[in-house]
């Protein structure tokens, strides 16, 4: 994943003398005025290239796509936007702020087809925590124990489900007094105040965010519920990914502990 754009690549998006630069962001190479990603899916590459390009969202930058030279949005497995500067930093309520605003404007967007075919960790853990899959087995030790605990408190919600970015903690950027800025799109079909609980479950766990954060937001609908799918969200996740740890538990044992009090 931290090989470069290979020149052929950097051609077809019109950097070809660029020289690539490292990033953060997943990884990003940055070359001159574009910014450069890979694409483990084409279609959902494409579907967040045709996305970002149209979102006009209040007080937030976006990264608009690159087409190739002869209009493809994805090229030998790599999509191009124009680069941004800014970095993740711990403003979480404005991380939150800015989920809202720009879910207002995703409300009209069709499900895409390719969430229907979506097969990996995060697809599967969230149909677990909306009670969609029930046949899958989630290591215990890392996330099951507590996921069937919670998952006891569900109740059925009257939220409505949109097309929603769903991993926002960590990947909006600020530069200074600049509006934050948005590079990609992980798109889920979930209430947007699902996608808000996620940064507040990411933040409490992982982020060093107070408590507070979690009844910060409880005028939204249905908090308490949302927070918990998200919870159930998140512990799914890291049930199933191959790359968790005991360690990296101890931030989600946490966010279970506050959540636990408002559900």
């Amino acid at each position: 994943m931290r090989t470069p754009p290979p020149p052929h690549v950097r051609a077809a998006f019109g950097a070809r003398t660029a020289e690539p630069v490292l990033v953060e962001h997943g990884p990003v190479w940055r070359c001159g005025e574009i910014a450069l990603r890979q694409a483990v899916n084409p279609a959902e590459a494409s579907w967040v290239a045709q996305t970002l390009g149209e979102l006009e969202v209040p007080e937030l930058r976006v990264a608009r796509p690159v087409r190739s030279s002869d209009g493809r949005y994805v090229v030998g497995g790599w999509v191009a936007f124009r680069f941004i500067p800014g970095r993740a930093e711990p403003r979480y309520d404005e991380v939150i702020s800015a989920s809202l605003r720009l879910h207002q404007v995703t409300a009209e967007l069709r499900r895409p087809r390719f969430l229907q075919l979506r097969a990996d960790v995060f697809a599967t853990a969230d149909r677990l925590a909306w009670g969609e899959e029930k046949k899958v087995k989630l290591d215990p030790h890392l996330g099951g124990r507590l996921f069937e605990l919670y998952a006891e408190s569900c109740k059925e919600v009257s939220l409505t489900a949109q097309v929603v970015h769903g991993d926002l903690f960590g990947n909006l950027l600020f530069d200074g007094d600049a509006d934050p800025g948005i590079i990609d799109f992980t798109a889920f079909f979930r209430p947007p105040e699902w996608a808000a609980a996620v940064v507040v479950v990411d933040a409490m766990a992982w982020g060093g965010a107070d408590e507070a954060i979690a009844k910060r937001w409880g005028h939204l609908p249905e908090w308490p519920q949302a927070l918990l799918r998200a919870l159930l969200f998140r512990l799914a996740v890291h049930a199933l990914h191959p790359k968790s740890t005991p360690r990296s538990m101890r931030g989600l044992e946490r966010a279970a502990q506050v959540i636990g009090q408002l559900i």
